[in-house]
């Protein structure tokens, strides 16, 4: 059974420019994924063949590739595929943007005329850059940003941010810093406000479109990253074996469609998603 990811031209706040400020638009991309059929419900991915079928995904699309899968409560690694490799990672640099910016602001405090919060789910939820690099600049640019990222325990060498936005390609940074924030932000005093930030797999935002009508469908909350050549995602997915997995996928392959890659990662996703102990 193939699900149908139909395009949606959904309503965004009126204080957003879609066409100016705003990758929604790009980012909101429709593929189609293969789903088990009805009678095939207990359909799952045992353990020990999850690498081999993730590593048969990438070996298909190519390119530079770097994941990283943990589970969020002991750091258990699930996957790990050039989890240290630099790479560009277009609209995920929101997630530095957002994560620094809750670090160092109170979410109700205002700027203009709007809240912190609402500022950071607009950034994240819509993929919007102008809110995002004025986050950046208004906490301070680059440095203040690594800075707040280091007071939460994160490396800064894994991050080299040139905008708040993702839209330079100057912007590189590991799996493995992804992952890292990720983290950091669940267990802060700001987390509802950051998970409630995040587009939700065949729900919302820049994912509502994404992996609908799969076992994916509202247990993944997570940013995605759209650029030409480049494609990201990563976030959360809540699972009913493990807990909650932190990942961070990111795919660079200018010679490969960006319909291919975003693909490929939702593929990858849906066999995390599905993933279980062998011995069940």
């Amino acid at each position: 059974m193939i699900a149908s990811l139909a395009w949606s031209n959904s309503a965004i706040a009126n204080d957003v420019n879609l066409s100016t400020n705003s990758d929604y638009l790009n980012e909101t991309e429709s593929v189609d994924i293969y789903v088990p059929p009805p009678e095939q419900g207990n359909y799952r991915v045992c353990e020990v063949l999850l690498r081999p079928t993730i590593n048969s995904i990438i070996e298909k699309n190519t390119g530079k590739w770097g994941i990283l899968v943990e589970k969020l409560e002991d750091r258990t690694v699930i996957y790990n595929y050039n989890a240290d490799k630099y790479l560009i990672p277009a609209s995920n640099m929101k997630i530095i943007t957002t994560a620094a910016a809750l670090q160092r602001l109170d979410p109700e405090a205002p700027i203009r005329s709007t809240s912190v919060r609402n500022w950071v789910t607009i950034t994240n939820q819509r993929s919007n850059n102008a809110y995002a690099d004025t986050l950046l600049r208004y906490i301070g640019g680059p440095t203040a940003a690594k800075t707040a990222l280091a007071q939460m325990g994160i490396n800064p060498s894994w991050i080299r941010q040139a905008d708040g936005s993702g839209i330079s390609r100057n912007n590189v940074a590991t799996p493995r810093a992804f992952v890292e924030i990720l983290r950091a932000m669940y267990y802060s005093p700001k987390r509802e406000v950051f998970h409630a930030s995040l587009p939700i797999a065949g729900l919302s935002g820049t994912l509502k479109n994404r992996m609908r009508a799969t076992p994916a469908q509202g247990t993944v909350y997570a940013k995605t990253g759209t650029l030409t050549g480049v494609r990201a995602l990563s976030g959360y997915i809540h699972h009913p074996h493990y807990g909650i997995l932190v990942f961070s996928i990111i795919a660079n392959n200018p010679k490969q469609s960006g319909k291919a890659l975003v693909k490929a990662i939702d593929q990858i996703v849906l066999q995390l998603s599905l993933v279980t102990p062998c011995e069940l």
